[in-house]
């Protein structure tokens, strides 16, 4: 189901055009927020944990979203999308069901797409990335984890108008938008997810909400241990 997310909320508000007279009634348009799609375990679970990942680095610097439709003509709501993480820089971050760019300041400048058995194939992915050029995305990230080592990342970036996917050697390379860098690395109790680092080596990885309580549950329980034996020294 697409329906949860966290980002700026713009639209859905009177405004002062609503208390004016006009020659007709609008005739509204349907712009469904929801969608039955099927999905992996593993799929939901590096999905939910890079979104994780992104809110928490993006507190103050944007909004991110997950799974929802992305709209970006008012008038077709047969163009859209529905990426798995996509990131609107300079955005707060509120809930919403649906993403219409001519309601919340523009497109997401990051999308991101971790393949499924329902769009592996390359023509899904040439329909995709030609809607992804159509909304004006920057960088739009495909992320393939049964890949080879080396081919798991790819990533296009806007350059001239044009959408050029980039050389991408080994597995990560930098996240352009967001000033990190992209790695493969274990994510969600797997072997291999798309994850953020602050350096290219993936040394220093952006933890998702549960890694960062673990963290600090572990700090904790290390100073408590440091006082303890502190304490019986001087006993």
């Amino acid at each position: 189901m697409r329906s949860t997310g966290s980002a700026v909320n713009l639209g859905d508000v009177s405004s002062p055009a609503d208390r004016l007279p006009h020659r007709r009634s609008p005739r509204p348009i349907a712009f469904p927020v929801e969608a039955i799609v099927p999905e992996t375990m593993r799929h939901l679970k590096l999905r939910v944990a890079l979104l994780s990942i992104l809110e928490r680095w993006l507190e103050g610097r944007g909004a991110a979203g997950s799974d929802q439709f992305v709209y970006w003509n008012a008038r077709d709501p047969r163009r859209s999308l529905s990426p798995d993480v996509f990131v609107k820089i300079g955005a707060r971050s509120e809930s919403f069901d649906t993403w219409k760019t001519w309601e919340r300041g523009g497109p997401p400048e990051l999308a991101v797409e971790i393949v499924s058995d329902s769009d592996a194939s390359e023509l899904r992915w040439d329909e995709k990335l030609e809607r992804y050029h159509e909304l004006g995305a920057r960088e739009v990230v495909r992320f393939d984890a049964d890949a080879a080592p080396g081919a798991r990342i790819r990533v296009w970036d806007r350059l001239s108008d044009d959408l050029v996917e980039r050389i991408v050697e080994g597995d990560g390379t930098p996240c352009v938008q967001l000033g990190l860098h992209w790695v493969a690395a274990p994510l969600a109790g797997y072997p291999c997810g798309l994850r953020l680092s602050r350096d290219a080596a993936g040394a220093d990885l952006l933890p998702t909400g549960e890694e960062a309580e673990a963290r600090a549950r572990a700090d904790a329980e290390r100073r408590v241990a440091e006082l303890e034996a502190e304490l019986a020294k001087r006993c």
